[in-house]
């Protein structure tokens, strides 16, 4: 069988993609102006959920809800919800409140510098 130059590409392009996608597995850190993110409630980022319980306390969480990895998309004062099956957690904590979801949301770090605050995965 011989190999043609679409089947070539095809393969290269495909042996690399996996090769960057297994280097890069980590979300990308992302980061706000603290100014941003409301006392007693939450901002929804690209990967990241970031929170400010009480004034000057930020924590993070993964974005992702763990009841079927759909994206938490509705900020609700001091709550977060999945709205694909309802889902509620609280900003504070990350425990789930109400919904179908039997765990909280997974907790990521926190960085804060100067004026900005940054989400990101843990250093393996």
């Amino acid at each position: 069988m011989t190999c043609s130059r679409r089947m070539f590409l095809l393969g290269t392009a495909t042996t690399f993609a996996g090769a960057f996608l297994a280097a890069c597995g980590e979300e990308a850190p992302e980061e706000i102006a603290k100014t941003d993110v409301p006392v007693g409630s939450a901002v929804i980022l690209d990967k990241f959920i970031i929170a400010q319980p009480s004034a000057g306390q930020f924590v993070a969480y993964s974005a992702v809800c763990p009841h079927q990895q759909k994206k938490i998309t509705k900020v609700e004062g001091e709550t977060v919800k999945c709205v694909a099956h309802g889902s509620v957690f609280n900003i504070a904590t990350g425990e789930r409140v109400s919904g179908p979801a039997v765990t909280g949301l997974r907790e990521v770090e926190v960085i804060e510098a100067g004026d900005k605050v940054e989400a990101q995965n843990p250093a393996s």
